[in-house]
Order: C-alpha cells, then sequence, then structure tokens
C-alpha cells in the first residue's frame, strides 16, 4: 500500500459499517474503521490491525485505553452499588467531590455526566449568581462568549456558537450571550455592561483547531472579570486534566477562574462524567430540587473519578505530556513549508494546518488510517492531534513519520 493510499475494506468492515449507515443517525462522519480493542495508546480493528490512536476521542482518553488502574476501579465498583440516583447518598461521591474540590482549590462541586451539561449547568449558576448576590435584575443577565467557541451542541450553546454546521437550522435561541473575538481581552471589556454575569471562555480553543491565545490574554480576562466583578467561566473539558502539561490550561498563566468545567478525561474514558467546580460564593447560590440529574453523581462514575483525580495529584501525567508535547512541537516544526501550513502544539495537544495542495484535512486523515495512524480533520485544512498521555516518544515520532510520508506523496 502506498502512502497516498486509504485503507481497503474487508468484507466484516463493510457489513458493521452498512448496519450502522442504516440505523445510526447520520450525525457524524467517521472514518472508515471499525475499532474492537484499545489498550494504552494502540487500538486494533476487527480485522486485527493496529492503529496509534493520536485523538484520545477528543481528549476523554487522557490515560489511554483501559488503563488497568481505572478499570480496576470500575470492576471493584461494579461488583458493589453502580446507581442510586440523587435521591440518596452514596458512598463514593463525598470522596470524589472532596478530591476534586481539593485539585481545582475550590470549595464545591456539582456532578453531571457530558460536558454539555457542565456547560449548561455553569450557565445556570451564572445567572442565579448575577440574580442572587449581584443584583441583576430578573431575566436581564448576560454571558460574554468567543467567536470560535465550541461548548457542546445543546440548542442554548449552538446558538451562540458561529458554526454555521452547529448553528443554522436549529433555532430560535436563547437570547443573553454576547460574542467577542477570541483572544481580544479589551473586546472582552467593552462587552461588559452592570448585567454581564460572565465571561465563558475556553483557554484553548480545541475544535477551533487547538487555537491557543496571545500570551497574557488570560491575566488580562482575570483581572477585568474581577475588576468588574463578573464571573470567568473557563471551559476545560478538553484542554483540562493534564492534556497541555499543566492540570489546567488556566495555570499555564497563573490563572484560577472562578468556575472550572470539567469532563472528558474525568470519566477515564470508561463513562461520562463532568463536573463544576467553584467556590461556596459562587456555586452555593443552587438550591435543592433547582438543578440535578439521575445519574449525576453515581457511584460507578465517582469511583472512576476519584481515580482519576488521584492520578492527576501525583503530577506524573502533567509532566509526562509537558516533556512529550515539546518533543512533537519540534518534530511537528520540521513539517513546516513541507506540506503544513502551521503548527500550534500545547502540551501533547495539537493543531496541524494542511497545504491544500497536500489535501483536504479529511483525506490526510484517511491516508493516515490506511498507514496506522488515527487522526481527525476540522475546518477542512487542520488535522488535531491529542494522543492518550501514556503515548511513548518513540511512537510519536513514528506517528510524524508517518505523516511526513502522506504529505509527500
Amino acid at each position: 500500500m502506498t502512502p497516498s493510499q486509504t485503507p481497503t475494506l474487508d468484507t466484516s468492515t463493510i457489513r458493521i459499517i452498512g448496519s450502522e449507515d442504516r440505523h445510526v443517525a447520520h450525525n457524524y462522519h467517521p472514518l472508515p474503521v471499525v475499532i474492537a480493542r484499545g489498550e494504552g495508546a494502540w487500538v486494533t480493528d476487527v480485522e486485527g490491525k493496529r492503529y496509534l490512536d493520536l485523538l484520545s476521542a477528543y481528549s476523554a482518553l487522557n490515560f489511554g485505553h483501559r488503563h488497568p488502574a481505572l478499570v480496576a476501579a470500575a470492576e471493584e465498583q461494579l461488583g458493589r452499588l453502580t446507581l442510586t440516583s440523587r435521591a440518596y447518598h452514596n458512598d463514593q461521591l463525598g470522596a470524589f467531590a472532596e478530591a476534586l474540590a481539593r485539585l481545582c482549590g475550590k470549595d464545591l462541586v456539582l456532578p453531571m455526566n457530558t460536558g454539555a451539561e457542565a456547560v449548561e449547568t455553569g450557565l445556570k449558576v451564572a445567572r442565579a449568581w448575577a440574580y442572587r448576590v449581584k443584583g441583576v435584575a430578573q431575566d436581564a443577565a448576560t454571558v460574554v462568549v468567543a467567536n470560535g467557541n465550541f461548548h457542546g451542541r445543546t440548542t442554548t450553546i449552538v446558538g451562540f456558537s458561529d458554526d454555521p454546521q452547529a448553528h443554522d437550522d436549529f433555532g430560535p435561541f436563547a437570547p443573553g450571550f454576547v460574542s467577542v473575538p477570541y483572544g481580544d481581552a479589551a473586546a472582552i471589556e467593552a462587552a461588559i455592561t452592570p448585567q454581564t454575569a460572565a465571561v465563558l471562555i475556553e483557554p484553548i480553543q480545541g475544535e477551533a483547531g487547538v487555537v491557543i491565545p496571545p500570551d497574557g490574554f488570560l491575566r488580562e480576562v482575570r483581572d477585568i472579570c474581577t475588576k468588574h466583578n463578573v464571573l470567568l467561566i473557563a471551559d476545560e473539558i478538553q484542554s483540562g486534566l493534564g492534556r497541555v502539561g499543566e492540570t489546567f490550561a488556566c495555570d499555564r498563566e497563573g490563572v484560577v477562574p472562578d468556575v472550572y468545567l470539567l469532563g472528558k478525561a474525568l470519566g477515564g474514558g470508561i463513562l461520562p462524567l463532568s463536573a463544576v467546580v467553584a467556590d461556596e460564593a459562587v456555586l452555593g447560590v443552587i438550591r435543592p430540587g433547582e438543578h440535578g440529574s439521575t445519574f449525576g453523581g453515581n457511584p460507578l462514575a465517582s469511583a472512576i473519578g476519584l481515580r482519576v483525580v488521584e492520578m492527576l495529584a501525583s503530577g506524573e501525567f502533567q509532566t509526562r505530556a509537558k516533556a512529550l508535547g515539546e518533543h512533537l512541537e519540534a518534530k511537528l516544526a520540521e513539517l513546516v513549508g513541507h506540506g503544513v501550513t502551521g503548527v500550534r502544539v500545547a502540551g501533547l495537544w495539537a493543531g496541524v494546518d494542511v497545504d491544500p495542495a497536500r489535501g483536504t484535512g479529511r483525506e490526510i486523515a484517511e491516508r493516515l488510517l490506511g498507514r496506522g495512524v488515527l487522526v481527525k480533520d476540522t475546518h477542512g485544512q487542520t488535522i488535531r492531534i491529542a494522543p492518550p498521555l501514556v503515548v511513548r516518544a518513540t511512537e510519536l515520532d513514528w506517528a510524524i513519520e508517518q505523516l511526513k510520508l502522506v504529505l509527500d506523496a
């Protein structure tokens, strides 16, 4: 097989993909591979072919596929208790919440399931805080957001997206959001009024192509929010929990937001688990019955989440991501001008802009699939690289060599 070829599919793969096409709503456009097993940074398809996973389920698999410590926590809890709902206490939630609050340096944790739920919850909390603490007139609170954002796909969230694919044909949308250019602190300050409850920002924009704001941007936004008595909400759902070589992407500038939104890797790649984390003065505005989730804070997810927090508390994964990220950045920099027009790297997270003369991002992803490397495209010409934090330097070297061969083909 030459580097430019996409893989030839066998009968079993065609059958499984065909079944999905017939019976699963077409809300995704997956690469033509059917994965059956995963371990560490590698997955195996139904044909027995192995692939290096450089996507990590959009950072949900920061610790790799089936990390032994996380699997052990899940298996132990599966044998005891999986769900009670929040109608009762369970013996796992308290320990998980205490550990996560300590990791974030905050008082309280509100557990949910998906990242979008965490964002929706954060917005509700910000509005309640605006009315009950700041004194904003009822139903007048606004939230400042950034162009190019991706915070999920619920109708509230896509209402303030400027991506036509996410936004168009899904209205009418909820009011109360003001969008400004990403990375422009002055624009954020200009958008703030006495009715502003919060600034909701991704410290690094993932879906946009790993877009990193200018140095000092987050510190400026922190100062602006403090000055105007506005909550700074950091969506760390993709960027947090070790991905960028720090526990949180905000740590890169020494910034502490008022509210952390967490998800993806918090569930260890095993279960959906998300959380809103803030101090009592903010999260304490929510009263019993005003917000909840049947599965939020369930004992199985809590047991896994506790183990995730314990693993992060050692700092091992953050240190590893930082060192390997520097290695990755050096390798990718060699490709600029040779099929790559730009590279952005933060820890083990990279956006690689492909020269249109070499193909689209999708075409490059398909060709890499044929060489045993899994990546995914975004916004036409960009591919994202986000390997599990357990990946080895030699594996990264091999993957970049495959990318070089694909670009040169």
